[in-house]
């Protein structure tokens, strides 16, 4: 071998070796950028919890509620895994109801690094987003693995929920937090222009306000009584606490209806007693029943049967036997209205809307 060849190999690995710890320096120097001034968190939300091998994942229920019950996830009530919409709503955003904005690193990251970084990212305002994490095959996470490996992230922007059309104001808080981070990250960021995210906002906004409708029943005590009472008599019924209120639940955990204090007050704050409750029948949020008023005024008479109080409508009129025949006939054509837009009643996605 040549003295020639002998440099020229020397120097073919000291480039090598400059590469590389130039590569280094530079995850480094991203690692450190991304941890600057972040909170420390022991178990973040957004990452699964980590299974042992053969288990299988089972939501918090409410209450008394099974593995098949509703779960808790911010103030919401989300579906459990076994309801037949679930999975189908985690696979990717909603294009009939959200608009996206993505985010694409320059390379892979870790879900452990990431998770972080994601969480001023979860509202706009009064309006929900959703992360999704396309992970180096092209599929989409909505929940992260800690040691997965994440090309971009698609935040899925609610457009329209009882709070109103998505803002201007709402927007550009989304958007300047999503540039923030890529700018940090040193990523691109795609997104609508804002005109046609607003647009189709205010159209998902009419839509579902003509479709709205919740049903409600007073229940009088005739005096000032104590909650503890009243709600240990509707817990022994089947109802379940939940957010300062009481639900009853159905299939999958869905709420078909609510019970709370008429005064809009915790059940389980401010004063110790009440003289009058209010049950709630949410129609785009509960699950699809052709008895869907009747069986909530049945459990409506049977609690005022036990705490000795008298059951009206809206109109502050006793509540007769049979009544509810009319109303359920009126939601039915409502729930086929639905429907027929694209809410089915109960499912995920009016639940997103109508919340």
């Amino acid at each position: 071998m040549s003295e020639l060849q002998i440099y020229l190999i020397v120097i073919g690995a000291a480039i090598i070796v400059l590469l590389l710890g130039f590569n280094w320096f530079q995850d480094r120097r991203v690692r450190r950028r991304m941890q600057a001034q972040m909170p420390v968190i022991e178990q973040d939300p957004l990452l699964g919890d980590a299974l042992a091998p053969g288990e299988i994942r089972r939501e918090p229920g409410l209450g008394g509620a099974t593995a098949t019950g509703v779960s808790v996830g911010g103030d919401a009530l989300s579906l459990s895994a076994e309801h037949p919409e679930a999975a189908a709503d985690e696979q990717g955003p909603d294009p009939s109801t959200e608009v996206v904005i993505e985010i694409t690193f320059q390379g892979p990251m870790l879900g452990e690094d990431l998770a972080l970084l994601l969480q001023p990212l979860r509202s706009a305002g009064r309006k929900a987003v959703r992360i999704f994490a396309q992970d180096t095959e092209g599929q989409l996470d909505a929940r992260l693995r800690a040691d997965g490996q994440y090309v971009s992230v698609h935040l899925a922007v609610l457009l329209a929920n009882r709070s109103g059309a998505l803002s201007a104001i709402e927007w550009s808080q989304i958007w300047n937090r999503a540039q923030a981070l890529a700018d940090q990250l040193e990523a691109s960021i795609e997104g609508p222009d804002q005109q046609f995210v607003l647009d189709a906002a205010s159209c998902l906004d009419d839509t579902c306000a003509a479709l709205d409708t919740q049903v409600g029943l007073t229940l009088l005590l005739g005096s000032m009584r104590p909650v503890s009472e009243v709600t240990s008599a509707a817990q022994s019924m089947g109802f379940v606490p939940y957010n300062g209120g009481l639900v009853w639940l159905g299939d999958y955990g869905l709420v078909c209806f609510t019970l709370s204090r008429a005064d809009a007050e915790s059940l389980d704050a401010g004063m110790a007693s009440v003289d009058r409750l209010s049950l709630l029948l949410d129609v785009p949020c509960s699950p699809v029943d052709t008895r869907a008023f009747g069986k909530m005024a049945e459990v409506g008479f049977e609690l005022a049967r036990r705490v000795g109080g008298e059951l009206v409508d809206d109109q502050l009129r006793p509540l007769q036997q049979g009544a509810d025949v009319a109303i359920d006939d009126k939601l039915k054509t409502l729930y086929a209205q639905l429907e027929k837009a694209g809410f089915a009643a109960g499912s995920p996605r009016a639940r997103r809307v109508f919340a």
